[in-house]
């Protein structure tokens, strides 16, 4: 291949070479854009598939909002429960001292009474 003196007019056979060169590097360059937008959406389409929508996650609130009330409220239930079976046991120990004091103070009143009433 000879090389064209300065300022030389290129010939028609270069002209097209050029010309074929530059189309398949467009070609080349267009192939390898159209791969890059297609990955991108690709995951950009995962990306979505993650997202919440608003209304899902207002939905999930009022769900998670409700399940809190309603523990709270057995919670509060279980609380008046346990304050009632304390409050059983009490009045439960209660009635079993005074079951086993009140004959044992009968007992000792009537002997007292009883060496009273014998000068």
């Amino acid at each position: 291949m000879s090389i064209p003196p300065p300022g030389a007019e290129p010939t028609l056979w270069e002209l097209h070479r050029a010309v074929v060169r530059l189309r398949e590097d467009q070609r080349d360059d267009l192939a390898q854009l159209r791969e890059d937008l297609r990955s991108d959406i690709a995951a950009l389409a995962s990306r979505l598939n993650q997202v919440v929508t608003v209304e899902v996650y207002r939905a999930d609130q009022r769900n998670l909002s409700q399940r809190i009330d309603t523990l709270e409220r057995e919670l509060e239930a279980v609380k008046a429960e346990r304050d009632q079976d304390r409050e059983q046991t009490s009045t439960n120990r209660r009635l079993i001292l005074s079951a086993f004091i009140a004959p044992v103070l009968l007992t000792v009143l009537q002997l007292v009474l009883a060496a009273r009433g014998s000068p």
